[in-house]
């Protein structure tokens, strides 16, 4: 037993100072208990051993874990197709200036929380940061007052359902090996709503207030460097542009895009735009940041595809048919390249080059430092230092490195939102959750099929749904478990839950809970939550058993403690997430986060008892 203690205490001190990175630190701990446990057998009345090397490796194949995992990859097909990203979107749009700051920020992150309770935390906050970074710039505030806050919206979201955080679910997984009654899938819906109304109200009136102004680089990281692509354009028949006109010379529904030419025909409209009324088929030039075009692709991917010509002014044919729709299936990526000094495509034209053809890649937009041009991009001649926004499939992409005419900004590559898909993965994830929480399948199933079937349906392949699995979650939980069957096989758990009993003689099992939850709500913020999660479950059990209680109130005082990593960037990945665009120092996150903290074990401490009757 005191071995053990000893190797929980040697593995905070690793993972705290991170001399090792975590995967290799909890790979190395369940090497060392194998080791252990093999020449030092903890052995059962009936000379059973305990603890076997099978129980120590169990972590790998545990439930929990396997759910864990089966979830970043649904998480992941729903980042993938954009349905997170229109849908907060759609919501930016309704925070108007009427709304006002208070009721736009309770309508964002009451939907953030809501998400986070079906949906892993960690793409949430993912693509919620745009949109606290727009809000702060339409109120006149500084997103460091705000990201904070949207990081702590989606942490108590995640405690209000079994799904909502891998610490719930371990939790539960430890429950399961103890032989003791699991949660199920709205077991504390009612106590977690209450914890996160009250963590809401703090999130929205206090916390915004005790954070920084730090507006200058936070601004800077917000614009995307403000760099304009010249792109062009096309109205298709069924557009919504068709019919919209441009008063005072401003058209108004290209939004966060200029206008600086439109070719209608061989006519060339130049401005200013009072007359104009648009029309299909029309070629709209215009000026945007390439964050703005990614979100236009995503909607109307055709739109930004400009018609090669030859020099007669002739459309060119694509000898390869096949060729041709290489950008409209599979998966597709931006990036940005650069004509190189001394290339062969100075001085030429894209529909000279036959770019497309060639690379099987399509130019977006050109953008050259000197100059915004008023013609289309198919009639700018390529100089040295031009950059290129171009689309292409990623291996397509990755071969513009060995094109001797340009360099690939290797940096610049990212994934394209495939949403021609997100009807299939919205289908996929309520049918997950509706499975679940019906009780018609276990969630380890449901959660795996709906994994699987993000693949089966092409909304991602084999190896983008591997890609979401991180390593430090599968090493991190599996030696988290294998402390904890260590733990319990040696009589640690029971050992210090009788101490923490006799210390508090006399007091009644209310007190002793709300102490229990401040002890695992204070070591949460220095350990990970998941380590937390699986060491403090054996030990709440042997509490609740020996004080004459159901285990129910002291398990669910682990979730809500596990999660309450408000007082450090390491506690909890969200917080890492928010700490660059917020460029938050450590010390802020003890400054808004202690106070969140001591809140939530009042409201716990308070209703708890009266909830399961202690």
């Amino acid at each position: 037993m005191w071995v053990i203690f000893a190797l929980i205490l040697g593995a905070l001190v690793f993972y705290i100072r991170e001399r090792a990175s975590m995967e290799l630190t909890s790979l190395g701990l369940i090497c060392v208990l194998l080791i252990f446990f093999h020449f030092f057998p903890v052995h059962a009345p009936d000379g059973a051993m305990l603890v076997t090397p099978g129980r120590i490796l169990q972590g790998f194949a545990n439930p929990a874990l396997i759910t864990v995992l089966a979830l970043l990859v649904i998480g992941q097909g729903m980042v993938r197709t954009g349905v997170l990203d229109r849908g907060a979107a759609i919501l930016l749009s309704m925070c108007g200036k009427g709304v006002g700051l208070i009721g736009a920020l309770l309508l964002l992150l009451s939907v953030a929380m809501a998400t986070s309770a079906f949906l892993n935390n960690i793409p949430v906050v993912v693509i919620f940061i745009p949109i606290m970074q727009a809000l702060a710039h339409r109120f006149g505030r500084s997103p460091s007052q705000l990201m904070m806050p949207l990081s702590y919206a989606a942490v108590l979201g995640g405690m209000t359902t079994l799904i909502g955080s891998s610490t719930n679910l371990l939790v539960n997984s430890a429950l399961i090996e103890m032989s003791v009654r699991p949660f199920g899938f709205f077991d504390f819906t009612v106590p977690g709503l209450v914890l996160a109304v009250a963590g809401l109200g703090y999130v929205l009136f206090v916390a915004p207030r005790m954070l920084p102004d730090r507006s200058g680089l936070v601004d800077e990281f917000a614009d995307g460097g403000g760099k304009q692509f010249i792109a062009q354009m096309r109205i298709s028949q069924d557009s919504d542009l068709i019919g919209k006109s441009a008063p005072g010379g401003h058209f108004a529904s290209l939004p966060d895009k200029t206008l600086r030419m439109v070719y209608r025909g061989d006519e060339a409209i130049l401005p200013p735009f009072e007359d104009y009324v648009a029309e299909a088929q029309d070629v709209l030039v215009v000026a945007a940041t390439r964050r703005v075009l990614t979100k236009s692709l995503s909607s109307d991917p055709e739109a930004f595809h400009p018609e090669l010509t030859d020099e007669a002014g002739e459309e060119e044919t694509e000898p390869d048919a096949r060729t041709e729709g290489r950008w409209r299936v599979g998966e597709q990526m931006l990036a940005e390249i650069m004509v190189a000094p001394g290339s062969g495509l100075i001085g030429l034209t894209l529909s000279q080059i036959g770019f497309r053809y060639k690379t099987h890649c399509v130019v977006l937009g050109i953008q050259r430092r000197s100059r915004m041009y008023r013609s289309r991009i198919t009639d700018v001649r390529l100089e040295a230092g031009d950059e290129l926004l171009v689309q292409g499939q990623p291996e397509d992409i990755q071969r513009l490195k060995m094109h001797r005419d340009v360099v690939l900004l290797e940096w610049s590559a990212e994934e394209l939102p495939a949403v021609i898909h997100a009807k299939r993965a919205l289908l996929i994830i309520l049918a997950v959750v509706g499975m679940a929480a019906s009780g018609i399948l276990p969630i380890v199933v449901s959660a795996l099929c709906g994994a699987a079937a993000m693949v089966v349906v092409g909304v991602m392949n084999v190896r983008q749904a591997f890609q979401a699995v991180d390593p430090k979650v599968v090493t991190t939980i599996a030696a988290a478990l294998a402390l904890g069957v260590a733990l319990q096989a040696t009589g640690g758990a029971a050992f210090l839950a009788a101490h923490l009993v006799d210390a508090l003689a006399g007091a009644s099992p209310a007190i002793v809970l709300s102490l229990f939850f401040l002890l695992v709500a204070a070591l949460s913020n220095i350990i990970s939550t998941k380590t937390a999660a699986v060491l403090f479950t054996p030990i709440a059990v042997d509490i609740a058993r020996q004080l004459g209680v159901a285990p129910e109130a002291f398990a669910v005082a682990v979730v809500f403690a596990a999660n309450c990593s408000f007082a450090s960037p390491l506690g909890y990945q969200t917080n890492l997430l928010v700490m660059g665009p917020g460029h938050y120092r450590f010390s802020d996150f003890s400054r808004a986060g202690l106070p969140l903290i001591v809140l939530l074990w009042i409201v716990y401490s308070l209703f708890a008892p009266y909830y399961y009757g202690i």
